[in-house]
């Protein structure tokens, strides 16, 4: 198990040690806000940066794999979106094999290993560096999100509107023109009955499905709610990049054919506002997947037409909503204005009557402990069997001792070790990254383990995309559990998510790891250029176990190749105790020390 494995490292064997890689990318830009050239320092004559001269070329995978000697080739400037699981003409090419009636077309497609892309991803022509947080949550760079027809459709809606070089997101949406703040609201008197608002009605973490640009998220933030929001890549246009570039935390999915990629029971709330999902089809089998991801007593709120309008199909659709949710043992607590909100009440008793009359199928144990990756979706309804009442507050949370760890073998005091640990870490690597805290926004945890290093992150302005790998042990339930959130993955696989999405990205035990036996597709090459295509110019930290940076050694042609003027991935010191590695910066002709330790 990984926590022995840490517990083990830090009590002597192996102290952690850091390398914080500054990733740039070939263009100039504007640094926060400001619309001036990013600065690069210029090497000195005798800098070895000379001898990288990346070519423009589109470049597949292929193998024996091999770096050019010029550095890695960057992809023709069309590639600038480029998402291998979610590439509109490799998809194309699958749809006579994929049901499109469940829309499977809208889900991760990755595609084989001669069909990968091999290059380095450029960024559109005049891209800037994002706008800080909070500025960021209402405008954003017209040029880095370069489309219009999200604008064009939505406007009206408010959305987004065009102003000179910014999108300005006025916080308004299909269901909330008028404003976000105001419809957050009202669903908390309609869940309270009048009385309070989400946080009285126990809502710490949400799941806003087909989100937008995820208006509704953001305006969550003020409540301490975190919310996951999530959206296919499909006829809205750009919708996920438009949320990440404002600096809110979404990625790309779909409610299709497969379960999504969170354990059960980690939501309060799952949130649908003309979400564009057929939740009355095949048997109700899409509800059921909420109903898997909903804590007991938690809400299903669903802003969609057939909840207020009596023409065309909406009344039909509107009683197969009600009789799936009944038998399904939900309450339907409330219904006004465009809304109506159902409550998931775990009534175990209810769900084996309905089972014995054939309303409901439940689901076997064995389906419910299952990481939920590229799982199909189960026609079968989840009793859930939670008895622990979750602290009412993030900061509760937090802090708590989260009872599902317990079941997977990681103790208390491996818990407080580890939140210890991580706390001492990140005010460490803040000292050695020395930005100012509004410069980092976009946050990933490549493996979070128990989610020690977000809740450390926890003081500062970022959001957390917590990973999971899911070829290791399952903790993802245990950091929703302390109300962070985040999602199953293989890095094996590109992830669901736009280039230049973040702004840090943290590795710990992830080269190491992969470095076994997971196939051709999976060597250090591809994890590290798909760390390329999601982190932004900036600063992403790297943890790197002593393991990890021994294969760094071995493939510097690799990481070194990467350079191109101006920008490059760079590195700076962490020389904490005794052994110091050395890894060559071709930019300054110079050594990176990389500290590691044995006590």
């Amino acid at each position: 198990m990984r926590g022995s494995v840490i517990g083990a490292e830090r009590s002597g064997q192996t102290i952690m040690v850091a390398l914080v890689l500054m990733v740039g990318s070939f263009y100039t830009g504007s640094l926060f806000g400001t619309n001036q050239p990013i600065y690069v320092s210029h090497p000195s004559s005798h800098s070895a940066s000379s001898k990288f001269a990346n070519k423009i070329e589109l470049t597949y995978r292929r193998l024996p794999l091999v770096i050019p000697e010029s550095g890695m080739n960057v992809c023709p400037l069309e590639f600038n979106e480029y998402i291998p699981c979610h590439n509109v003409t490799y998809v194309h090419q699958l749809l006579p094999s994929l049901n499109l009636s469940r829309r499977e077309d809208l889900e991760r497609h990755c595609p084989p290993l001669e069909h990968r892309l091999f290059c380095l991803v450029p960024p559109p022509n005049d891209y800037k560096i994002p706008i800080r947080w909070p500025t960021s949550r209402d405008y954003v760079w017209r040029s880095n999100v370069n489309h219009t027809h999200l604008a064009q459709v939505k406007g009206g809606q408010n959305w987004v509107h065009e102003q000179g070089q910014f999108w300005w997101f006025p916080g308004g949406g299909t269901h909330f023109k008028h404003g976000a703040a105001e419809y957050i609201q009202r669903l908390g008197n309609m869940m309270t009955n009048e009385t309070g608002d989400l946080r009285s009605a126990g809502v710490v973490q949400v799941l806003d499905v087909g989100c937008g640009v995820a208006s509704f998220a953001a305006y969550l933030l003020p409540l301490g709610i975190q919310t996951i929001s999530f959206a296919p890549k499909d006829g809205h246009e750009n919708q996920i990049q438009f949320a990440l570039e404002r600096g809110i935390g979404a990625m790309i999915s779909a409610v299709a054919t497969k379960q999504l990629p969170y354990p059960a029971a980690s939501f309060e709330m799952v949130h649908c506002s003309r979400c564009r999902v057929d939740w009355h089809t095949n048997d109700g089998i899409l509800l059921k997947e909420v109903h898997r991801l909903l804590r007991p007593n938690g809400f299903f709120v669903y802003s969609s037409p057939p909840a207020y309008r009596k023409d065309k199909e909406y009344p039909m659709i509107w009683d197969k909503l009600v009789n799936l949710t009944s038998a399904m043992c939900w309450k339907l607590i409330s219904r006004k204005v465009q809304t109506a909100i159902w409550i998931k009440e775990e009534k175990e008793v209810c769900l084996k009557q309905k089972a014995e009359l054939k309303l409901i199928s439940l689901c076997d144990v064995e389906d419910v402990l299952k990481p939920s990756w590229k799982v199909p979706l189960k026609d079968c309804v989840q009793i859930s069997g939670q008895t622990e009442e979750r602290p009412s507050s993030l900061a509760e949370r937090l802090s708590a001792y989260p009872a599902t760890l317990r079941k997977i073998g990681i103790s208390e005091d491996e818990y407080t070790s580890d939140t210890v640990f991580w706390r001492e870490q990140v005010n460490h690597y803040w000292r050695l990254m020395n930005v100012n805290e509004t410069e980092v926004r976009n946050v990933m945890d490549m493996n979070a383990f128990i989610g020690g290093f977000a809740a450390a992150m926890n003081s500062y302005p970022v959001w957390v995309m917590n990973i999971v790998p899911a070829t290791m042990n399952d903790t993802l339930s245990g950091i929703f559990e302390r109300g962070l959130n985040g999602a199953f993955h293989d890095w094996c696989e590109a992830f669901s998510t736009y280039p230049r999405t973040y702004d840090l990205v943290h590795s710990d035990h992830v080269f190491s790891h992969y470095n076994k036996s997971y196939g051709d597709g999976c060597l250090l090459e591809d994890i590290m250029l798909e760390m390329d295509r999601i982190v932004r110019p900036q600063v992403p930290l790297q943890q790197l176990t002593k393991g990890d940076i021994k294969l760094l050694n071995q493939k510097e042609h690799l990481w070194s190749g990467l350079l191109l003027f101006p920008g490059g991935w760079a590195g700076v010191c962490h020389n904490k105790g005794r052994g110091i590695y050395h890894l060559k910066d071709p930019r300054l002709g110079s050594k990176i020390l990389v500290g590691s330790g044995n006590s």
